[in-house]
């Protein structure tokens, strides 16, 4: 697997777009996962960099129960793979706890699976099909 993404938790979707865009970010895609309640905005740096903002539709989301008790900043690490189930029964097979057992759709029409942060060491991870 690779890093696919990292992605922010951010209260102002757009003033979090125009500080990364001093880093010379720039948006490359931008929409909502509505059954997740988050609006995304995916970033694109120098190379294979990217970023994914994610706001919250509302207070009563993952998002937003994220902000509410840990505040901005890191979110989760995505990694890239192309066998996501074969990745979810070897995790699992690992001890992993999963949060999804089985993939849901993500932003961009990838299917993702995420695993709990205390796998993760404390971070959340997502698997991102792709």
């Amino acid at each position: 697997m690779r890093l696919h993404h990292v992605g922010i938790a951010v209260e102002d979707l757009e003033a979090a777009k125009a500080r990364y865009r001093l880093l010379g970010f720039q948006v490359e895609a931008e929409g909502e996962v509505a059954a997740q309640g988050v609006r995304v905005a995916l970033l694109k740096g120098e190379g294979e960099a990217l970023l994914e903002l994610l706001a919250p539709l509302g207070p009563d989301t993952p998002v937003g129960r994220f902000l509410e008790k840990r505040g901005p900043g890191l979110h989760h690490l995505a990694f890239a793979t192309e066998r996501l189930e074969e990745e979810l029964a070897r995790l699992r097979a690992e001890g992993a706890r999963l949060i999804d057992e089985v993939p849901r759709p993500g932003f961009g029409g990838h299917r993702v699976a995420f695993l709990h942060p205390s796998f993760g060491l404390g971070v959340l991870w997502e698997l991102v099909e792709a």
